[in-house]
C-alpha cells in the first residue's frame, strides 16, 4: 500500500503541501504543515500519535 500524499494541512487547510514540500504526518497519515505541527507540539490531534517528517516522493513516482 502506498503512502497517501495529502496536499493540504488538516489544521489550517490553507497550506499547500505538494509531494516535495515539507510536511508532518502520523502513522494514520494525518497531514499537517510544519508550523501547525509545531503549534500542536508534534502530536496528532486526531489519534494522539507523534507527527514526523513526511518522506518526499520523487516527481516520477
Amino acid at each position: 500500500m502506498a503512502l497517501e500524499m495529502r496536499e493540504r494541512c488538516e489544521r489550517c487547510t490553507t497550506a499547500a503541501l505538494p509531494h516535495d514540500a515539507p510536511a508532518r504526518i502520523c502513522s494514520y497519515e494525518c497531514t499537517f504543515c510544519p508550523p501547525c505541527s509545531e503549534a500542536m507540539q508534534h502530536t496528532c490531534p486526531n489519534c494522539g500519535g507523534e507527527l514526523l517528517p513526511r518522506p518526499r516522493r520523487a516527481m516520477n513516482a
